[in-house]
């Protein structure tokens, strides 16, 4: 399952509502939008996500989060590793075959290094203008 087709199937949920009348009214099919929310299919397209929004009435931060989950819903990922570290092609390599593998504690673990890494980079432009206008 996908980030993005668990959150579609919780919110289908939570609320009651059929996935035959959610299809019906994207205009797919009840194999496809089950196929989407298993994670069977690839990301959704920007027509059918802003169809889901509509559907759930769905606006706001809770929008952006869901277009967020779309955007990191494509369950076969390439990485390209060209010009990177060694150490990042291994990574990438084991990832691939060893993640099935991995707890949930261990697949939350890793996200978190990924979030503390990502906010490094965010703030690593601030420190170098900080710095540039010490200077």
């Amino acid at each position: 399952m996908t980030p993005f087709g668990e959150r579609v199937r919780q919110l289908r949920r939570e609320r009651g509502l059929m996935l035959k009348d959610m299809a019906a009214h994207l205009g797919v099919s009840s194999a496809y939008l089950s196929a989407l929310e298993r994670g069977e299919r690839g990301k959704p397209t920007w027509t059918l996500l802003q169809g889901v929004l509509q559907y759930f009435h769905i606006i706001w931060d809770e929008a952006d989060e869901l277009t967020r989950l779309a955007d990191l819903s494509d369950p076969r990922v390439k990485i390209d590793t060209a010009r990177a570290d060694p150490k990042a092609t291994l990574l990438a390599n084991r990832l691939a075959r060893e993640i099935r593998n991995l707890s949930e504690g261990d697949l939350e673990d890793m996200l978190a290094i990924l979030d503390h890494a990502q906010g490094r980079e965010r703030r690593a432009p601030v420190a170098i203008q900080a710095v540039q206008d010490a200077v």
